[in-house]
């Protein structure tokens, strides 16, 4: 068993992403730029550690400007899955590149899904389309509270959601109703995510609750998790990390409500005596202003969690490596609610790690899971590590048994 104190940490910062793939016209997503079009939008981001971290020399992001000496290593990372939802961007990251997308159901979900449903739940169900989430409550809410039918309803990503009041459905019954459909979406209809998500409050005033459960298909192949947790590494997730990997390969789950409990949660891990990943996602930019079209608030949250960051990197670790990092885009200021295909920013900062290196457009997600690998004295078999570009010279990674 590997022993000592040494920690990798990813924070994905999900849905930043920092400009459109070439791609992205396939997915009706050109000209998205979460980042560049938020500061944009607000005239100006102040972000000044993220930009001492090298930020501002990804891309012209109003605000951020380009300073000479980074104080960590940067780049951005193009996503060779096709897709651009949290499922796939986050197996990327950990080492899973797929080869077709998710099933998607722009026009509702087909009676061969929808009819074993609702035989198995027992019950009617109201929506089966696309729809914001926010908006579909409102619109389905009050006749759902007269019915006692669940919403069931998708998006633009490959997502079977179920929307319920909690005190019309309880949290545990929704949960079974998810386990169903979960049991249910396999095959040609195997959708990346089966999503609870409780609502409470009144017609015209109702809000989802932080009760939300993913239930996730497990990655079709290892995952950097496993080969960590089976060389016994920790593995911590925190936020919504345990759902979107099936709680495969992770030692210990934190879920959060917010992205500062997400980073409080960081802090904590932080501190204790242990060796193997921290593995965070905040995921308040997409779910509160991203989807929701709110420049605004999305840049509100990017400064906040910059005010954060010299917490994090003041209590790294000596032989620490922190990686910031994003799955996809959700770019607030295109008439789009949906995530969008782009490039997302790479920065990697360590107290005994150089900063400055420009670290390129890397091909993969999957390079950050080569680069954990090799950080932890291990390989794994996917995408190309940057550890030995940024590591202390003559070190090539260092498991200490």
């Amino acid at each position: 068993m590997l022993k000592g104190n040494k920690k990798a940490v990813i924070i994905v910062l999900d849905s930043v992403g920092i400009g459109a793939l070439p791609d992205a016209k396939r997915y009706g997503d050109e000209g998205s730029n979460t980042l560049g079009n938020c500061a944009a939008a607000v005239g100006g981001l102040k972000l000044p550690h993220l930009e001492q971290m090298g930020l501002g020399r990804l891309a012209d992001i109003q605000g951020v400007l380009p300073v000479d000496k980074p104080t960590a290593s940067f780049g951005k990372m193009a996503e060779r899955s096709p897709g651009k939802d949290t499922t796939t961007g986050h197996w990327e990251i950990a080492g899973v590149i797929l080869d077709r997308p998710f099933p998607v159901y722009p026009h509702g979900f087909p009676s061969e899904v929808i009819e074993p449903f609702k035989e198995r739940i027992g019950r009617d169900i109201l929506g089966n389309k696309a729809a914001s989430g926010t908006a579909i409550i409102e619109e389905l809410g009050a006749l759902h509270m007269r019915t006692g039918r669940p919403i069931v309803y998708t998006s633009a990503d490959s997502v079977f959601q179920i929307a319920a009041h909690e005190e019309v459905i309880p949290l545990e019954e929704l949960y079974r109703m998810c386990r169903v459909a979960r049991e249910l979406l396999t095959g040609e209809h195997a959708v990346g995510r089966v999503i609870a998500r409780p609502f409470r409050g009144r017609p015209g005033s109702f809000k989802r609750t932080a009760n939300r459960h993913d239930f996730s298909l497990a990655p079709p192949a290892p995952t950097i998790l496993d080969v960590l947790s089976k060389n016994g590494l920790e593995v911590a997730g925190i936020g919504k990390i345990h759902d979107i990997f099936a709680g495969r390969g992770i030692t210990r789950s934190l879920p959060t409500a917010s992205n500062a409990e997400g980073v409080d949660k960081t802090l904590e891990l932080l501190r204790e005596e242990f060796s193997g990943l921290i593995f965070t996602n905040l995921v308040d930019f997409d779910q509160l202003y991203g989807h929701r079209n709110d420049p605004a608030g999305y840049s509100r949250a990017l400064e906040e969690f910059d005010g954060r960051l010299p917490e994090l990197t003041g209590i790294l670790g000596t032989g620490d490596m922190l990686i910031i990092t994003a799955d996809h885009g959700c770019d607030p200021t295109t008439a789009s609610t949906d995530h969008s295909r782009e490039y997302v920013p790479l920065l990697v900062f360590g107290h005994r790690l150089a900063g400055g290196v420009d670290l390129g457009t890397r091909s993969s997600f999957s390079d950050v899971a080569a680069t954990v690998a090799r950080f932890f004295g291990l390989n794994f078999p996917v995408g190309e590590d940057f550890y030995r570009q940024i590591a202390p010279q003559g070190v090539d990674g260092d498991a200490s048994v």
